[in-house]
């Protein structure tokens, strides 16, 4: 049950970046080409459902080619330096970009290729129809393609093919019903002023989405560069200017100015003017539950008596967990208490999802912080392993040097899986207690708890 929570949010996700994506000046002018094209053809209507297959297809194909590089690459995707780095700049080029200081196009002879094959005629020319669709989107869709792939690298091995389906389904189904029933757009507003807006609050959206990827780096790194308060300082400023945009005090050279505020302006102004009070409530502490994921988590650094410092992992809500699992059990059977092995990722978004909604239940904080002894393993922890407790794994063969490589290596190893979040319960002897759970309820968690009791 909690994986398909899990699953149906991220999913959730995609279908929605999918739907927003339609809306960017890349594809929205398309569309009445794409009626025009259907209504000439007899039979339009089957080989309009024909194109919607298609671009499902296309689309599922890039995340089937990302989900067959397996887990070692979906990890370095979702936690390397590099890729992160790519796509801090994509999104920041990307936001200039839609803020009007440049086009982004993808070069000519490549469409161009691609906008000849749909010549063809018949069914293989339908098909290079959506091809096109979702080579020319790819100038502005980019972002949202990289990100979502990256979400899914947090999951199970079939979520980027999941996650891709999801995004390319509101493709699917727009331009298929257009298609089937042409009157539908001239319901549709005409491209103008509007657009022209929501760019520039796309835009700037994209400025808050790079800095969550430079904050993965500078967590998994240890740099302590990006706090959990700058980053909130950040976002409070953007989604700020966001409202004075949207509110018409703030004004780009080509925009025209507002002359009437209209209910839907107001009220998205307001939106977005709550969402920045929202966030100023996280700088003095609170809980964010809507941003969990996307924060750098809430940490202190705890102490337990007669162990080094440099054993315990910095944790939320006054918990104390060690970082390495041996050194958890050791002072697991000195304490006679089982060992609670969660393993998780600082670019985990369902495990601090699970920390601010459910770890923090004061129920579960008493019974986390009496009962047991957390091992908190980071599969995506950057620190260098001693060169004395470097090793390379019976699993895959592979050299294993960093924290998190030796994290991964025993979730894969020994639990057989590769998500996070993931829960053990051992026993100080050594030995697993009941079945491991992953992302759940909180009574599904207090349930897995409540084993050792049994």
């Amino acid at each position: 049950m909690q994986s398909s929570q899990s699953l149906l949010s991220f999913l959730s996700v995609a279908f929605l970046a999918g739907l927003a994506t339609i809306f960017m000046p890349c594809i929205y002018p398309i569309m009445p080409m794409t009626v025009s094209f259907f209504t000439k053809q007899s039979d339009g209507k089957i080989k309009a459902l024909f194109y919607g297959m298609s671009i499902m297809l296309i689309f599922g194909l890039i995340g089937f080619l990302t989900m067959i590089t397996g887990a070692s690459f979906l990890n370095f995707i979702s936690t390397h330096w590099i890729p992160n780095l790519a796509f801090f700049i994509v999104f920041i080029v990307f936001g200039v970009s839609l803020l009007g200081a440049f086009e982004i196009v993808l070069p000519h002879n490549w469409v161009n290729k691609v906008d000849g094959l749909s010549d063809s005629g018949g069914w293989i020319g339908i098909f290079f129809m959506a091809l096109t669709l979702v080579v020319v989107s790819f100038s502005c869709t980019a972002p949202f393609v990289g990100s979502l792939l990256v979400m899914a690298a947090q999951g199970e091995v079939f979520r980027p093919l999941w996650g891709m389906l999801a995004f390319g389904l509101p493709f699917a189904l727009v331009f298929s019903s257009l298609a089937m029933f042409p009157q539908w757009l001239k319901s549709l507003p005409k491209s103008g002023g509007w657009m022209n807006e929501m760019k520039a609050v796309m835009g700037l959206a994209e400025f808050a989405l790079a800095l969550k990827f430079l904050s993965n780096i500078d967590q998994t790194y240890h740099f302590g560069l990006i706090s959990r308060t700058t980053f909130l300082i950040c976002w409070i400023l953007i989604f700020t200017l966001v409202a004075l945009y949207i509110a018409g005090i703030i004004r780009l050279p080509k925009d025209s100015k507002i002359k009437n505020r209209a209910p839907s302006r107001i009220f998205f102004t307001g939106l977005f003017i709550v969402f920045s009070g929202y966030m100023t409530t996280g700088i003095f502490g609170k809980p964010l539950p809507i941003l969990s994921g996307i924060l750098p988590p809430i940490e202190n650094i705890g102490t337990l008596a007669g162990v080094s410092a440099d054993k315990l992992r910095p944790m939320a809500y006054g918990l104390v967990g060690f970082s390495d699992y041996e050194d958890a059990l050791e002072y697991a059977q000195k304490v006679n208490k089982p060992v609670l092995i969660d393993f998780t990722g600082y670019a985990c978004a369902n495990c601090r999802k699970m920390e601010e909604s459910v770890w923090v239940n004061p129920e579960v904080l008493t019974k986390l912080k009496n009962d047991y002894v957390i091992a908190s393993l980071y599969v995506d922890d950057k620190k260098e392993l001693p060169k004395t407790k470097k090793y390379t794994s019976k699993y895959d063969d592979e050299l294993k040097s960093t924290v998190g490589d030796k994290n991964m290596d025993l979730e894969i190893s020994k639990f057989n899986n590769n998500a996070q979040p993931f829960y053990i319960l051992i026993s100080p002897n050594g030995e697993q207690i009941g079945s491991p759970i992953g992302y759940c309820s909180l009574s599904d968690f207090m349930n897995f708890l409540n084993i050792t009791k049994k």
